[in-house]
């Protein structure tokens, strides 16, 4: 049964504008260049520079009674709003106030040769057939950036099939990847797994005594020697402690990721640009914004001399009111975007701010013990805005600090009481729990229960599932996989 009806809600929406500075607020200092970049290319109202009069009205009126109408009304438009007297040449202003923050603003691209391209080149130096090359470069192809072959050979024989129209049998795919793709550079490459890879590099190595023995370890007693049974691995093998020391030091001088180690690869290191600093000065924090958050705009001098023009002119033709209608739409841009800009300078140093005297002691020490317990709602509540805009800053905002560049949202912590009923940051029992673990006797590693007992005589009452938790997000392994020899 249809039935109509009337509700009645009341909801929050957020208009264009607001959402755009909400991603404004999000952007680190590299992503707001490009956008900052983009603007400008789209927005001929927009020019970076300094100007001497800053004085725009936040409204501007409707300079048109109605659509469609030729009638161009020009009571309600204030184009002195819009001009500005500045008579310094745009050259000059870029040169004046060029700072040093703003050099080396763009990562060079290397041009080389990539880890396939180079490994397709390398099997011209085979002498292969039609069929056994087309076979060779679609297994290259197969390979990941780690330099493994992931999926099942019978799998890449369909494969061959319905894309390269070549039928062949799994045995011959097997006898090329032997023979001719795990011998390529470097070594390990092509492998199906990670036994096969540290088996690959050990057999090219030179022989002796110490690397047979590891690739008679890896090839019958791999669980073993990745589960790190020790015991078992001496009784099977009837060999010293010593002997085992040895060969476990020398399959870890194995890489396990051969395609990470090519030296020609061009993936661009991803570079860091702090968008805050603080400094130590006479005892006291300052808190500076990367100069490169704040740029100089102003409206296009440009635009001021059209609209000059159309204030001086008398006749109002279609043509005119077409050019002030985009006139004043890019206008309008221009002066939203600066507004922008300036709120998202001041959202980014009020939160800053807040989180840098919650954590003054740190930040003056450097001393991650001294970190206080501190969630968005903390700041958000000191600062009087919502948490998600803390959030925005602080999931993707760096900071340099005398102690080194780190991301903000690694000073954000719950708290827990110690044995005297203070509430502790969990950040200063991680770096605790790091330290006991650091200390330990790598023979006999404490366990998840030892250690909550230790940590339980410093004055931190832990349960042992929550001891697990932090090692887990300390990334320590397990105590049987931190024994060693």
């Amino acid at each position: 049964m249809l039935k109509q009806s009337l509700n009645f809600k009341l909801l929050q929406k957020l208009s264009p504008q607001q959402i755009q500075l909400m991603k404004m607020i999000q952007l680190p200092t590299q992503a707001f260049e490009e956008r900052l970049k983009q603007e400008i290319e789209e927005n001929p109202a927009l020019e970076t520079g300094k100007e001497d009069s800053d004085n725009f009205e936040d409204n501007l009126a409707n300079e048109f009674d109605e659509v469609g109408t030729e009638k161009i009304n020009t009571d309600d438009i204030n184009i002195d709003d819009y001009l500005s007297d500045d008579e310094i040449p745009n050259y000059k202003t870029r040169s004046n106030n060029y700072s040093s923050d703003e050099d080396e603003k763009y990562i060079p691209y290397a041009a080389g040769t990539t880890f396939h391209q180079s490994l397709q080149n390398q099997l011209n130096t085979f002498s292969l057939n039609d069929e056994e090359k087309i076979i060779a470069e679609f297994l290259v192809g197969s390979i990941d950036d780690s330099g493994y072959i992931r999926r099942d050979l019978i799998d890449l024989v369909d494969d061959l099939a319905f894309t390269q129209n070549v039928f062949t049998t799994e045995e011959k795919v097997k006898d090329i990847l032997l023979k001719v793709v795990q011998k390529l550079d470097p070594v390990g490459v092509g492998a199906r797994n990670l036994k096969e890879c540290l088996i690959i590099q050990l057999k090219t190595k030179q022989k002796n005594s110490t690397r047979i023995l590891a690739i008679k370890i890896l090839e019958t007693a791999f669980d073993h020697f990745v589960k790190k049974h020790y015991a078992k691995l001496l009784e099977k093998f009837d060999i010293s402690e010593e002997l085992l020391k040895n060969t476990i030091v020398e399959i870890a001088k194995l890489n396990p990721k051969p395609g990470n180690s090519y030296a020609g690869n061009n993936k661009i290191v991803e570079q860091i640009v702090p968008d805050f600093s603080i400094k130590i000065l006479d005892g006291k924090l300052d808190l500076t914004l990367n100069s490169r958050n704040a740029p100089e705009l102003h409206i296009s001098k440009e635009y001021n001399n059209m609209l000059k023009g159309y204030k001086e002119s008398t006749k109002k033709s279609k043509s005119q009111k077409d050019a002030v209608l985009f006139i004043k739409q890019k206008l309008d841009a221009a002066k939203w975007f600066i507004d922008a800009i300036k709120q998202r300078q001041q959202t980014l140093l009020v939160t800053m701010n807040a989180i840098m005297h919650h954590q003054y002691d740190y930040f003056l020490t450097g001393d991650e013990r001294k970190l206080k317990p501190m969630i968005l709602k903390d700041v958000a509540d000191a600062i009087q805005m919502d948490v998600s805009t803390v959030s925005r800053v602080a999931n993707s905002k760096y900071v340099s600090t005398p102690y080194g560049t780190k991301l903000i949202k690694e000073f954000f912590s719950e708290s827990m009481k110690n044995d005297q009923g203070e509430d502790v940051s969990t950040r200063e029992i991680k770096k605790i729990l790091e330290t006991v673990i650091s200390e330990e006797d790598k023979r006999k590693p404490y366990t998840d229960d030892r250690l909550s007992i230790l940590l339980k005589e410093k004055g931190y009452p832990i349960a042992r599932r929550t001891i697990a938790k932090y090692r887990e997000q300390l990334e320590i392994p397990v105590a049987r996989l931190r024994k060693e020899i």
